[in-house]
């Protein structure tokens, strides 16, 4: 039957990629990857040869409609992302939006995200938490952690290695220098690392220590 399939690849280690995975994209009419070139690397490392479609934030708009026809008209396509789960502060709430309008059956393959491991790795309680992805760049920024400040389940950020010093700074200036956190970066590579500690003791540590890589930022609740 033909459908979408949303399918997590791998943030870090090749050896996260199940074998479902595996399957559906070598089965698949159509991937459609987010950059072609690094999902190049990805198919070409399990030997998958099928055709591929560029699908991005700044073409999904143009390209949503085309898929869906192709869908309707008896074809399977696969939606992949540069890393982790598609839709997940990546592109693909549209097109599986459009398709679940369009009486298409979508099916989501359980697999690689980043905030899980990196929640779980904190040592923050997880039992209740919110997923904000990443803030603001500008506007709604202030207003937003404000608003935050009274949340009380831990919250769970995406950030920028190169903005991670600046967010962290304004953590402490709305929710406190004795909040706790942790920053997890480079997921599942050969350098993963989690911090943990006061925000104030996260500002210091990243001030002298220049971060890099994919990063996820777990902060406590309000008390």
């Amino acid at each position: 039957m033909s459908r979408l399939y949303v399918v997590p690849t791998p943030v870090g280690n090749m050896e996260d990629m199940t074998m479902r995975a595996i399957r559906v994209l070598k089965e698949a009419d159509l991937i459609l990857a987010e950059d072609t070139r690094t999902s190049g690397n990805l198919l070409k490392h399990f030997d998958i040869k099928n055709a591929m479609l560029s699908h991005h934030k700044f073409n999904e708009h143009q390209t949503v409609a085309g898929v869906v026809e192709r869908i309707l008209g008896g074809q399977t396509v696969a939606l992949i992302s540069d890393a982790g789960t598609p839709a997940i502060s990546d592109p693909g709430f549209l097109l599986v939006r459009e398709c679940v309008k369009a009486g298409v059956e979508v099916q989501c393959l359980p697999g690689p995200t980043a905030f899980v491991p990196a929640l779980v790795d904190s040592g923050l309680p997880n039992e209740k938490f919110c997923f904000e992805g990443f803030l603001p760049p500008k506007k709604g920024r202030q207003s937003r952690l404000k608003e935050l400040a009274a949340e009380k389940r831990t919250m769970v950020f995406y950030e920028s290695p190169y903005r991670l010093v600046k967010t962290l700074t304004q953590f402490v200036e709305f929710l406190g220098v004795e909040r706790r956190a942790s920053v997890t970066r480079e997921i599942s590579k050969m350098h993963e690392e989690t911090v943990r500690g006061t925000l104030e003791e996260l500002v210091a540590h990243f001030t002298e220590t220049e971060p890099r890589g994919e990063i996820v930022i777990c902060v406590a609740g309000a008390e």
